[in-house]
């Protein structure tokens, strides 16, 4: 049997017992080829199939209507062209690339053709500015970068011996360079992909790709810390996404909306390798500002089957009549952080389809999950994937336990799993210690096996002697009709240690101030036990990371600063800089329930 067939074998198993879970459980054996290219051995070969090569691989629908259509041989013979014609550039195997491109035919095309030759990519959203491209180029050891006309101009400022190739944006020429880049030495240096064009489309690799080469280096959202460098190989992502395709439900002939941003891990988790996995065709919708209506309207037009989204656009969604879809995809998932009731809820009304949460890392595929065909505990994250054994451990003993944190057994060792941070073999040697591979993430387990997730390892606080899962709390907090987002964080306090603090955004329609504060306040009494409940409240906007992740450690800097010594306040007494906060003890009539 050839690569191509055990991969094929395994995948086919698990599309056969996508509603057998314990049967996949059971009976599931990750491929373990000692080569491995997923572009040639895999792309290219559905490629080479009469009866599939002209399958839709790839639709790009723009917010005026047009589209952008590709069929797996379009592509094949595309990403080979612009392999030769990067090859011909002086670009080799093991180069590391990063490629800085939105939703548009390109970036599928570099990727392919990056695979293909070998070299290492580096995905890096649009949203960048130069002083996180110059970190990427520095620890990425980049020495290429592709990179779309409007953000060419930001390499400018961004010092090292790189050489820049530029993409047109979508719809536009090239040589444009960016508003920050024109006329610049940087933007009149660049290599010009359009040029690709003229180069042959038959190509053929220098050497076997061997199965732990690497293939990926993606920079995390930072949450609570510097952007850690995750290394993955030519298996890790491309083999280990069968359990990303699993817990989908993903089939042959699926089309498949996965609503994320290139340059982060989930855009090639559901963008790229689980629905191409499963020969099924990505569709991806652009538009400049979120659109309910809008959106349901494509999904209609296009025949979406399947549909992933974050919990923020799940959230944004069901402000909207969600029956104006008239026809809902029958796979609905949902990853980033856990949903709460209210939104499976309202799914599950109109488009009678339960939103089934997954979760996975950059670092790794999905590990955890609800998976088709099995019922779901409303909160928690499922089950064990197939090819990942997940055990949780206590962080005071060492010792496996029904809560604790979140770790993979590393005897055998899942294919989905990162190499290893690149560049840092203390944090490499941390994050694998003990035969595990720690996640960093706490969750419990139920008599079924069933996991939930509780936090961070870093968020999850103490208030007297209780651990308190923020997440648990913001759930309770979210079915206010009032509050749209929120995250709770620990705000010190002297006699209980700290107590827990929501900082809420609210929905529109509402305004902040004390009443609506009681209110909150006074809900959170009525549906969360007394050692549970919000004691302190605030108004703002949530500090985030370019990716969307709340950045809690920035909200715990806030409140530590608030509540410090010596710090500058205003004549209300309020440090500088800090908005207004309200207490449970600010209100009397709260006192009075007890």
């Amino acid at each position: 049997m050839t690569v191509t067939d055990d991969f094929r074998a395994a995948r086919d198993q698990l599309l056969a017992l996508r509603q057998d879970y314990r049967q996949a459980r059971t009976g599931f054996e990750w491929p373990r080829p000692t080569k491995f290219n997923f572009a040639l051995d895999w792309f290219d070969a559905i490629a080479a199939d009469p009866a599939k090569r002209n399958s839709a691989a790839l639709v790009i629908v723009e917010q005026n209507g047009s589209a952008t259509r590709r069929s797996f041989a379009d592509l094949s013979a595309r990403s080979g062209q612009v392999a030769n014609w990067l090859r011909s550039q002086g670009v080799k195997r093991g180069d590391r690339m990063i490629i800085m491109l939105g939703n548009q035919v390109e970036l599928w095309e570099l990727v392919l053709a990056g695979i293909k030759l070998g070299i290492v990519l580096i995905p890096t959203t649009t949203l960048m500015g130069p002083a996180d491209l110059k970190d990427r180029v520095e620890r990425g050891e980049a020495g290429w970068a592709a990179v779309g006309s409007s953000n060419l101009g930001k390499f400018a400022e961004v010092p090292g011996s790189y050489r820049l190739i530029e993409i047109p944006d979508a719809g536009g020429p090239a040589g444009a360079g960016g508003p920050a880049g024109a006329g610049s030495a940087t933007a009149a240096e660049a290599l010009q992909y359009a040029d690709s064009a003229a180069s042959p489309g038959d190509f053929t690799p220098d050497a076997p790709t061997l199965a732990d080469e690497t293939l990926l280096l993606y920079f995390t959202s930072g949450t609570t810390s510097k952007a850690k460098l995750v290394e993955h190989t030519h298996t890790s992502y491309p083999v280990g996404h069968l359990s990303t395709m699993y817990w989908i439900g993903l089939e042959p002939g699926d089309v498949h909306l996965n609503v994320a941003s290139p340059g982060w891990a989930k855009h090639a988790w559901s963008n790229l390798f689980a629905p191409w996995i499963a020969e099924a065709c990505v569709f991806v919708y652009n538009y400049e500002r979120f659109d309910a209506r809008a959106l349901m309207e494509q999904m209609d037009r296009e025949k979406v089957t399947s549909f992933c989204a974050p919990p923020t656009v799940w959230r944004m969604l069901i402000q909207a009549d969600l029956t104006l879809l008239k026809n809902p995809p029958t796979k609905v998932v949902s990853a980033g952080e856990p949903l709460n009731a209210e939104v499976i809820g309202q799914v599950q009304r109109a488009w009678g389809q339960t939103i089934r949460d997954g979760f996975g890392q950059t670092e790794t595929t999905v590990q955890v999950a609800n998976t088709p065909g099995q019922p779901v505990k409303i909160g928690a994250m499922g089950q064990p994937l197939p090819g990942y054994d997940v055990v949780l451990v206590d962080p005071v003993t060492g010792e496996e336990a029904d809560d604790g944190e979140l770790c993979l057994r590393l005897d055998p060792r899942p294919a989905g799993l990162m190499k290893s941070y690149y560049g840092d073999p203390g944090k490499t040697a941390d994050a694998f210690r003990g035969g595990y591979y720690h996640t960093g993430d706490m969750a419990s387990r139920d008599e079924q096996g069933v996991i939930t997730y509780v936090g961070r390892d870093d968020d999850v606080f103490k208030s007297s002697d209780y651990r308190l899962s923020p997440f648990e709390l913001e759930s309770v907090l979210i079915e206010h009709p009032a509050v749209a987002e929120a995250a709770v964080v620990p705000s010190p306090d002297p006699l209980k240690l700290s107590v827990p603090k929501a900082f809420v955004v609210l929905a529109a329609g509402h305004e902040p101030g004390p009443e609506l504060a009681e209110e909150i306040l006074r809900y959170c009494r009525d549906h969360l036990a007394p050692f549970k409940r919000i004691r302190r409240l605030e108004f703002t906007e949530l500090p985030k990371t370019i990716s969307g992740k709340i950045r809690r450690v920035e909200l715990r800097h806030s409140e530590e600063r608030r509540h410090a010594d010596g710090s500058e306040r205003s004549a209300s007494g309020v440090p500088l800089g800090l908005g207004t906060e309200y207490s449970e003890t600010d209100f009397p009539g709260l006192k009075s329930q007890g």
